[in-house]
């Protein structure tokens, strides 16, 4: 889907925030990106998301043409949902400014928030909605124009661990069922070897790819107690130990 290649990015500051970052993303890929703050995790995606563009190297599409408006979705840390509109003109945003009627759009709107487990809450406003819910909605929203590619920086990071662990495995769902290639953010070990299929490593800054895990667990509710679970949550563990120390 897209090919990433020895890609750059200074800014104006002078902090040079990747070097030489090459990394292949393939159609229906789960990909975790892991390592500390300041790795440069949120500026790689910024770049995949066509917000802001490196200055060494390249983005390849597979089409050799930039996805077209609906393709990526973009969920952020926090949910950015507008505080006087219900959930379900919240996740119509994106489409009505692409032009959708809401007699058009009324009915991919309400599957959107079904999706994410939200049935019954189309009219609630984000104050009256938990924080959880509220990245339901984020989540929907984004999903909600069929993107190929979901970029999501650090979205649960913010919640309580029980809220968390019930929307990484609600999101695992939602991923399979839907289809499309996610790169998801991360400093939390535990969260990237649940989650994702292909664990990418990055170094401090400037941030650089140190590692690539394939993950070999097939995610389930009994999942986190699985001995596997916890021999990949140590491997990757040791990796990035090894990469920072190496950095």
């Amino acid at each position: 889907m897209l090919r990433i290649e020895a890609v750059g990015r200074r800014f104006a500051s002078g902090v040079e925030a990747l070097r030489d970052v090459s990394l292949d993303i393939g159609a229906g890929d789960f990909i975790a990106l892991l390592g500390p703050s300041g790795c440069g995790k949120s500026t790689l995606l910024r770049l995949i998301a066509g917000l802001d563009a490196p200055d060494a190297g390249r983005l390849v599409w597979d089409d050799g043409k930039r996805p077209a408006p609906g393709d990526i979705g973009y969920v952020f840390q926090d949910a950015t949902l507008l505080p006087w509109a219900t959930a379900e003109e919240n996740v119509y945003l994106p489409l009505r400014l692409k032009g959708t009627a809401w007699s058009d759009a009324a009915a991919e709107v309400r599957a959107a928030l079904h999706r994410v487990g939200l049935a019954g809450f189309e009219s609630a406003r984000p104050g009256q909605l938990s924080g959880g819910m509220r990245m339901r909605v984020s989540i929907a929203r984004a999903l909600v124009t069929r993107p190929r590619i979901l970029l999501m920086d650090e979205p649960f990071a913010a919640l309580d661990e029980f809220t968390r662990h019930r929307l990484q495995a609600d999101l695992h769902t939602v991923w399979e069922q839907v289809g499309c290639t996610v790169v998801f953010v991360t400093h939390s070990i535990y969260e990237a070897a649940y989650l994702a299929r292909r664990i990418v490593l990055m170094s401090p800054r400037p941030g650089r790819i140190a590692r690539e895990i394939v993950s070999p667990l097939a995610v389930g509710p009994e999942t986190r107690l699985d001995p596997a679970y916890a021999a990949l949550v140590r491997t990757v563990t040791t990796a990035l130990e090894g990469a920072l120390e190496a950095a």
